[in-house]
């Protein structure tokens, strides 16, 4: 966690605030030096800081455990809980163990999502678009099916979807693309039929974000070497050709999940250094 981002002391913008971090784990690295963050621990260790009691939801609870064993080295409140998204009656557990821990949610966030195996239509095989969907789309569905009508019942809330900037721009993937597309079109539906239960919910699209998902695993299925695929992709960043790190992602999620965004439903917020403003 080297980045300066990491380091930023609390200030308290979720104090009193109950947040479920749906794959708060985090992938493997590209070696024992990678000292790269994921998306969803950074979001958790960031909500606890900010005074959120976080339950860290992930499919492995050994990874979900690394990360409240992070945030209450420091200080802060967690819980960790094993689910899988594509299986409903698990999903259905998670609000219930938020509850029993902490009390009703007044944030989901859901930031699971892959993209393994994808490719074009003609070469792909049926099973890999169909898989990328149930975790990219049906996951979310499943989450806030779940977890929205206890929101209502609690007065209001906010869900951040982790879409991506290949919902919009280009890219070969085309299973990750049509599935983050289909992430910001639930996003607007959420939010607009959410309106008058106080539930506000939005969308955040990272761009090239050097995280161990993105550049270990990525470097692992490719064969291409860690450092060398970083730089490739540090490139082509427009804004000060490096890329982003899960703290800026963590930030935005920061701010949609806070008060400051009391205004604020129905954005798919990009992250991504400029790549859709060269886009369009």
């Amino acid at each position: 966690m080297t980045d300066e981002l990491a380091h930023r002391p609390g200030s308290g913008r979720l104090d009193g605030q109950i947040a479920i971090v749906v794959g708060a784990g985090q992938s493997p690295g590209s070696g024992p030096d990678d000292t790269t963050i994921g998306n969803g621990r950074a979001v958790a260790l960031l909500f606890a800081r900010e005074g959120a009691a976080v339950l860290a939801v992930d499919r492995s609870l050994e990874a979900a455990t690394e990360t409240t064993d992070l945030i209450v080295a420091t200080g802060g409140t967690a819980a960790a809980f094993e689910a899988d998204v594509t299986d409903e009656a698990a999903v259905a557990t998670i609000e219930k163990a938020c509850n029993t821990a902490f009390g009703p949610p007044t944030i989901l966030h859901n930031n699971v999502g892959i993209g393994t195996g994808d490719g074009g239509v003609t070469g792909m095989d049926r099973s890999v678009w169909d898989r990328i969907f149930e975790v990219n789309v049906t996951g979310m569905y499943l989450t806030c099916k779940h977890v929205i009508p206890a929101m209502r019942a609690a007065g209001g809330g906010s869900i951040i979807n982790i879409s991506s900037v290949a919902a919009e721009a280009t890219t070969p993937l085309a299973a990750y693309k049509s599935s983050k597309a289909a992430v910001n079109a639930l996003t607007h539906h959420l939010a607009t039929a959410n309106f008058k239960h106080g539930i506000r919910v939005n969308a955040i699209m990272p761009g090239l974000m050097d995280t161990p998902m993105a550049i270990g695993g990525h470097s692992a299925a490719r064969d291409i070497d860690p450092d060398e695929l970083r730089a490739s992709k540090d490139r082509m960043v427009p804004f000060g050709k490096q890329q982003g790190s899960a703290w800026d992602t963590a930030y935005a999620a920061l701010y949609l999940a806070s008060d400051e965004a009391r205004f604020v439903t129905g954005v798919m917020l990009p992250v991504d250094g400029g790549q859709l403003a060269r886009v369009g």
